[in-house]
């Protein structure tokens, strides 16, 4: 049977209104109103045409419902620099994320959320970002390969194709399990503070931000700057006469941007009010403003790593995952790809073993 839901979620997820699709398909906009509101069933060259329009296969808009996301519970990262079409796409990728995410949990046994049950939403962005690292062992030491360690503590990790600054990153929780997408638009180091961030929202935020709230964003940075760049190991690693050129050498150790590392410094008294404009001033005239240009490698996920390596053994490819689900091949491949991309960075967290189930 026709889920009207679907064909909602596609139009939303290639950012067409009603009127547009209805052109493309070759319809009436009464019919797409009908369709999307369930009033009609519509003949089997309708659903073509729309899949035609949409890109998707006739098969996606005849399946169970997918669950949707609540806009109410996300965490974006550049809320207000979005428009509604761009929200409305980001959300539609966070539904079919879920949707990917169902069929691999089905199948392999993945890592559970390991998250302190007292931490609460009150709690300072230093103090829970000190805390979360007590929690899971890693101490002041510097973070290697990010990604990877989120996913060992039960983070679902998943790209975003969307081809826009607008749309960094988002977050939420559903289900007890948290989720995390992101958009590799910008330098590794931008990205690697992006999910921090997140983790930020995922902790201090649980029920998410609907409103873009400036203060939970400047929370959620906070978070991230003294996850990644623990103020006692910056302290002890960082000499006290600080130079551009230190800064450059010393953003290695934490893998972060230059202008991340500027801020911390300054955050935490090693760095005046001028120094820091100075500084900030020079590093935007090399270009580190708008970029990173001696950067690290990108990080990639372990855990999708392994699942692909274990289906590929079983002759499943990412073209019959995407067949089974109904999706087009090149929706399966934007919650996937920027994460599976060859090249990790050095000291990688290795990942627990996954199960089959």
């Amino acid at each position: 049977m026709f889920n009207a839901g679907r064909l909602s979620l596609a139009r939303a997820r290639r950012g067409m209104t009603a009127k547009a699709l209805a052109e493309k398909a070759g319809v009436g906009v009464d019919t797409i109103t009908r369709l999307e509101k369930g009033r009609n069933e519509p003949e089997p060259e309708t659903i073509e045409k729309l899949g035609e329009a949409l890109g998707y296969p006739p098969s996606f808009f005849v399946g169970e419902d997918i669950e949707e996301v609540d806009v109410g519970a996300v965490s974006f990262r550049s809320f207000s620099k979005m428009t509604a079409r761009e929200r409305n796409a980001a959300i539609a990728a966070g539904s079919l994320g879920l949707l990917l995410n169902g069929w691999i949990e089905d199948r392999f046994g993945l890592p559970e959320p390991d998250f302190p049950d007292e931490m609460s939403e009150e709690t300072d962005p230093e103090v829970a970002a000190t805390r979360l690292r007590q929690h899971w062992g890693i101490g002041q030491q510097p973070i290697g390969n990010l990604l990877g360690l989120l996913e060992t503590k039960g983070i679902r990790m998943l790209s975003l194709s969307e081809n826009t600054a607008s749309v960094n990153a988002f977050s939420f929780w559903r289900g007890g399990k948290p989720y995390v997408f992101l958009n590799n638009f910008k330098s590794a180091e931008s990205s690697r503070f992006d999910a921090a961030h997140e983790l930020g929202h995922l902790v201090l935020h649980r029920h998410g931000d609907p409103k873009g709230d400036r203060s939970l964003e400047k929370e959620a940075n906070s978070f991230a700057s003294a996850f990644l760049m623990p103020a006692d190991d910056v302290r002890s690693r960082v000499p006290r006469v600080i130079s551009t050129e230190i800064i450059l050498n010393a953003k290695l150790r934490w893998r972060v941007s230059a202008m991340a590392l500027a801020f911390r410094l300054h955050h935490i008294g090693r760095l005046s009010d001028w120094q820091y404009k100075s500084i900030c001033i020079d590093l935007s005239r090399r270009g580190y403003r708008s970029g990173e240009p001696i950067g690290i490698e990108r990080e990639t996920s372990v855990v999708w790593k392994k699942v692909l390596t274990l289906l590929w053994q079983e002759k499943i490819t990412r073209e019959d995952i995407a067949q089974e689900l109904g999706l087009p091949s090149d929706e399966l491949e934007g919650l996937i790809w920027s994460l599976t991309a060859s090249g990790r960075g050095p000291n990688a967290e290795a990942a627990k073993p996954l199960r089959a189930v």
